[in-house]
Protein backbone atom coordinates (compact mmCIF):
# COMPACT_ATOMS: atom_id res chain seq x y z
CA UNK A 1 0.00 0.00 0.00
CA UNK A 2 1.37 3.34 -0.50
CA UNK A 3 1.01 5.54 2.00
CA UNK A 4 2.54 8.78 0.36
CA UNK A 5 -0.48 9.18 -1.83
CA UNK A 6 -0.50 12.67 -1.54
CA UNK A 7 3.32 13.64 -2.11
CA UNK A 8 3.88 17.17 -3.67
CA UNK A 9 0.21 17.78 -2.82
CA UNK A 10 -1.04 20.80 -0.86
CA UNK A 11 -4.86 19.73 0.78
CA UNK A 12 -7.18 22.79 2.40
CA UNK A 13 -9.37 21.71 5.59
CA UNK A 14 -11.64 24.27 6.92
CA UNK A 15 -12.85 23.72 10.25
CA UNK A 16 -9.70 21.88 10.82
CA UNK A 17 -9.25 22.53 15.06
CA UNK A 18 -11.22 19.61 16.78
CA UNK A 19 -12.84 16.68 15.97
CA UNK A 20 -13.11 15.22 12.30
CA UNK A 21 -11.34 18.54 10.39
CA UNK A 22 -8.34 17.92 12.70
CA UNK A 23 -8.20 14.26 12.11
CA UNK A 24 -8.61 14.75 8.16
CA UNK A 25 -5.96 17.20 8.12
CA UNK A 26 -3.23 14.79 10.20
CA UNK A 27 -4.56 11.55 7.95
CA UNK A 28 -3.50 13.42 4.68
CA UNK A 29 -0.29 15.03 5.94
CA UNK A 30 0.78 11.97 7.27
CA UNK A 31 0.59 10.89 3.73
CA UNK A 32 2.38 13.31 2.47
CA UNK A 33 0.55 16.71 2.01
CA UNK A 34 1.27 19.83 2.50
CA UNK A 35 -2.01 20.99 4.41
CA UNK A 36 -3.28 24.54 5.05
CA UNK A 37 -6.36 24.46 7.80
CA UNK A 38 -8.02 27.29 8.95
CA UNK A 39 -10.28 27.67 11.83
CA UNK A 40 -11.65 30.60 14.83
CA UNK A 41 -10.18 28.96 17.36
CA UNK A 42 -6.64 29.90 16.68
CA UNK A 43 -4.95 28.72 19.83
CA UNK A 44 -6.29 25.33 19.54
CA UNK A 45 -5.48 25.22 15.59
CA UNK A 46 -1.70 26.06 16.25
CA UNK A 47 -1.37 23.64 19.42
CA UNK A 48 -3.34 20.89 17.20
CA UNK A 49 -0.71 21.04 14.33
CA UNK A 50 2.24 22.21 16.29
CA UNK A 51 4.25 18.87 15.77
CA UNK A 52 4.12 19.29 12.09
CA UNK A 53 7.37 20.84 10.10
CA UNK A 54 6.96 24.83 9.72
CA UNK A 55 7.52 24.41 5.90
CA UNK A 56 4.26 21.69 4.90
CA UNK A 57 1.66 23.51 7.25
CA UNK A 58 0.02 26.54 6.97
CA UNK A 59 -2.77 27.49 9.71
CA UNK A 60 -4.71 30.45 9.76
CA UNK A 61 -7.62 31.82 12.39
CA UNK A 62 -10.66 32.84 10.88
CA UNK A 63 -14.24 33.15 10.39
CA UNK A 64 -15.25 31.23 7.09
CA UNK A 65 -18.33 33.20 6.41
CA UNK A 66 -16.47 35.82 5.32
CA UNK A 67 -15.38 35.40 1.66
CA UNK A 68 -12.16 38.24 2.46
CA UNK A 69 -11.20 35.66 4.54
CA UNK A 70 -11.44 33.16 2.18
CA UNK A 71 -9.80 34.90 -0.04
CA UNK A 72 -6.56 35.60 1.94
CA UNK A 73 -6.50 31.86 2.90
CA UNK A 74 -6.25 31.20 -0.73
CA UNK A 75 -3.48 33.33 -1.29
CA UNK A 76 -1.72 32.51 1.79
CA UNK A 77 -1.85 28.60 1.08
CA UNK A 78 -1.00 28.81 -2.37
CA UNK A 79 2.34 31.39 -1.88
CA UNK A 80 3.45 29.05 1.34
CA UNK A 81 2.52 25.37 -0.07
CA UNK A 82 1.78 25.63 -3.55
CA UNK A 83 -1.48 25.02 -5.75
CA UNK A 84 -4.40 23.63 -4.06
CA UNK A 85 -4.90 19.81 -5.20
CA UNK A 86 -7.36 19.04 -2.34
CA UNK A 87 -9.91 20.89 -0.98
CA UNK A 88 -11.89 19.53 2.06
CA UNK A 89 -14.97 21.88 2.81
CA UNK A 90 -15.52 20.47 6.62
CA UNK A 91 -16.50 23.62 8.52
CA UNK A 92 -20.15 23.48 9.69
CA UNK A 93 -22.57 23.24 12.55
CA UNK A 94 -26.09 22.86 13.65
CA UNK A 95 -27.88 25.57 15.60
CA UNK A 96 -26.68 23.85 18.72
CA UNK A 97 -28.38 25.29 21.96
CA UNK A 98 -30.25 27.78 19.93
CA UNK A 99 -31.79 24.66 18.29
CA UNK A 100 -35.81 23.94 18.34
CA UNK A 101 -38.26 22.76 16.56
CA UNK A 102 -39.48 23.80 13.13
CA UNK A 103 -42.61 25.97 14.25
CA UNK A 104 -40.76 27.56 16.96
CA UNK A 105 -37.48 28.00 14.90
CA UNK A 106 -36.39 32.18 14.25
CA UNK A 107 -35.41 33.07 10.74
CA UNK A 108 -32.26 34.08 11.92
CA UNK A 109 -31.10 30.84 13.28
CA UNK A 110 -31.59 29.10 9.72
CA UNK A 111 -29.34 31.71 8.12
CA UNK A 112 -26.52 31.13 10.43
CA UNK A 113 -26.72 27.13 9.76
CA UNK A 114 -26.97 27.82 6.09
CA UNK A 115 -24.30 30.18 6.21
CA UNK A 116 -21.88 27.82 8.36
CA UNK A 117 -22.87 24.64 6.48
CA UNK A 118 -23.40 25.98 3.02
CA UNK A 119 -22.54 28.93 1.65
CA UNK A 120 -18.71 28.58 2.60
CA UNK A 121 -18.20 25.08 0.95
CA UNK A 122 -19.40 27.37 -1.96
CA UNK A 123 -17.49 29.97 -1.38
CA UNK A 124 -14.57 28.93 -0.87
CA UNK A 125 -14.97 25.98 -3.89
CA UNK A 126 -15.43 28.82 -5.86
CA UNK A 127 -12.20 30.20 -5.53
CA UNK A 128 -10.20 26.84 -5.55
CA UNK A 129 -11.47 25.61 -8.76
CA UNK A 130 -10.17 27.48 -11.66
CA UNK A 131 -6.85 26.71 -10.74
CA UNK A 132 -7.77 22.83 -10.43
CA UNK A 133 -8.88 23.58 -13.84
CA UNK A 134 -5.90 24.96 -15.05
CA UNK A 135 -3.99 22.12 -14.02
CA UNK A 136 -6.24 19.41 -14.81
CA UNK A 137 -6.89 17.93 -11.66
CA UNK A 138 -8.33 18.31 -8.38
CA UNK A 139 -10.31 16.08 -5.70
CA UNK A 140 -13.38 18.02 -3.62
CA UNK A 141 -14.90 16.44 -0.60
CA UNK A 142 -18.13 17.93 1.11
CA UNK A 143 -19.09 17.12 4.57
CA UNK A 144 -22.56 16.28 4.46
CA UNK A 145 -24.35 14.60 7.29
CA UNK A 146 -26.89 11.42 7.65
CA UNK A 147 -28.92 13.64 9.19
CA UNK A 148 -29.85 14.96 5.65
CA UNK A 149 -30.87 11.64 4.46
CA UNK A 150 -32.44 10.32 7.86
CA UNK A 151 -34.10 13.47 8.54
CA UNK A 152 -33.53 13.93 12.29
CA UNK A 153 -36.35 15.57 14.00
CA UNK A 154 -35.00 18.89 15.45
CA UNK A 155 -32.41 19.53 12.94
CA UNK A 156 -34.73 21.39 9.91
CA UNK A 157 -31.94 23.63 9.19
CA UNK A 158 -28.83 21.71 9.07
CA UNK A 159 -30.77 18.89 7.48
CA UNK A 160 -31.55 21.39 5.06
CA UNK A 161 -27.86 22.75 4.61
CA UNK A 162 -26.46 19.32 4.55
CA UNK A 163 -28.69 18.28 1.64
CA UNK A 164 -27.86 21.41 0.10
CA UNK A 165 -24.07 19.74 0.17
CA UNK A 166 -25.08 16.86 -1.25
CA UNK A 167 -27.00 18.45 -4.54
CA UNK A 168 -24.00 21.21 -5.27
CA UNK A 169 -21.92 17.69 -4.93
CA UNK A 170 -23.55 16.03 -7.70
CA UNK A 171 -23.82 19.11 -10.11
CA UNK A 172 -20.57 20.56 -9.52
CA UNK A 173 -19.05 16.76 -10.53
CA UNK A 174 -21.02 16.99 -13.84
CA UNK A 175 -19.48 20.52 -14.71
CA UNK A 176 -16.01 19.55 -13.32
CA UNK A 177 -15.57 16.02 -14.67
CA UNK A 178 -13.61 17.02 -17.69
CA UNK A 179 -11.61 18.83 -15.73
CA UNK A 180 -9.90 15.83 -14.16
CA UNK A 181 -11.85 17.04 -10.75
CA UNK A 182 -13.61 14.85 -8.72
CA UNK A 183 -16.44 16.12 -6.44
CA UNK A 184 -17.53 14.13 -3.60
CA UNK A 185 -19.57 14.01 -0.21
CA UNK A 186 -19.26 12.63 3.03
CA UNK A 187 -22.08 11.86 5.52
CA UNK A 188 -21.28 10.79 8.76
CA UNK A 189 -23.48 10.00 11.65
CA UNK A 190 -22.47 10.02 15.15
CA UNK A 191 -18.87 10.53 15.56
CA UNK A 192 -16.94 11.18 18.99
CA UNK A 193 -16.15 14.68 18.15
CA UNK A 194 -16.00 17.68 21.10
CA UNK A 195 -20.06 18.34 20.48
CA UNK A 196 -20.43 14.90 22.62
CA UNK A 197 -19.83 16.60 25.53
CA UNK A 198 -22.47 19.44 25.36
CA UNK A 199 -25.08 15.74 25.19
CA UNK A 200 -26.11 13.95 27.93
CA UNK A 201 -25.10 10.49 28.76
CA UNK A 202 -28.66 8.59 28.33
CA UNK A 203 -28.89 10.50 24.40
CA UNK A 204 -25.68 8.95 23.54
CA UNK A 205 -26.96 6.12 24.77
CA UNK A 206 -29.99 6.05 22.88
CA UNK A 207 -27.97 7.23 19.63
CA UNK A 208 -25.63 4.18 20.22
CA UNK A 209 -28.58 1.56 20.37
CA UNK A 210 -29.81 3.30 17.30
CA UNK A 211 -26.40 2.24 15.58
CA UNK A 212 -26.68 -1.17 14.15
CA UNK A 213 -22.90 -1.08 14.25
CA UNK A 214 -23.39 -0.82 18.17
CA UNK A 215 -20.75 1.64 18.94
CA UNK A 216 -20.12 5.77 17.92
CA UNK A 217 -17.29 5.84 15.56
CA UNK A 218 -14.01 7.86 16.22
CA UNK A 219 -13.03 10.92 13.82
CA UNK A 220 -10.26 8.84 12.14
CA UNK A 221 -12.76 6.75 10.65
CA UNK A 222 -14.37 9.38 9.12
CA UNK A 223 -10.68 10.91 7.76
CA UNK A 224 -9.89 7.13 6.36
CA UNK A 225 -12.80 7.63 3.79
CA UNK A 226 -11.80 11.36 2.91
CA UNK A 227 -8.27 10.19 2.84
CA UNK A 228 -9.44 8.01 0.08
CA UNK A 229 -11.72 10.02 -2.00
CA UNK A 230 -8.90 12.46 -2.28
CA UNK A 231 -5.89 9.37 -3.47
CA UNK A 232 -5.63 8.70 -6.75
CA UNK A 233 -7.34 5.62 -6.13
CA UNK A 234 -11.18 7.07 -6.40
CA UNK A 235 -10.28 9.04 -9.63
CA UNK A 236 -12.95 7.23 -11.63
CA UNK A 237 -15.57 7.98 -7.92
CA UNK A 238 -17.38 11.23 -8.08
CA UNK A 239 -20.66 12.56 -7.71
CA UNK A 240 -21.12 10.51 -4.41
CA UNK A 241 -22.73 10.62 -1.04
CA UNK A 242 -20.71 8.28 0.96
CA UNK A 243 -22.88 7.57 4.26
CA UNK A 244 -20.30 6.43 7.09
CA UNK A 245 -22.58 6.12 10.03
CA UNK A 246 -22.55 2.12 11.30
CA UNK A 247 -25.43 1.63 8.97
CA UNK A 248 -28.08 4.05 10.72
CA UNK A 249 -29.16 5.18 6.95
CA UNK A 250 -28.69 2.81 3.93
CA UNK A 251 -28.80 3.58 0.66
Amino acid sequence: MNLRRFDGLCAMITGAANGIGAAVAHRLAAEGAAIAVIDLEEERLRAEFASLPDAACLTMAGDCTEQAMLQGFLAAAEAKLGPVGVLVNNVGQSARERGSPFVTSREEVWRFVLEVSLMTGLRLTRLVTPGMQARGFGRIVNMSSDAALAGDAGLVDYATAKMGLVGFTRSLARELAPDGITVNAVAPGAVRTRAHERIPAQVLERIRRGTPAGFIAEPEDVAGLVAYLASPEARFVTGQTILIDGGRWML
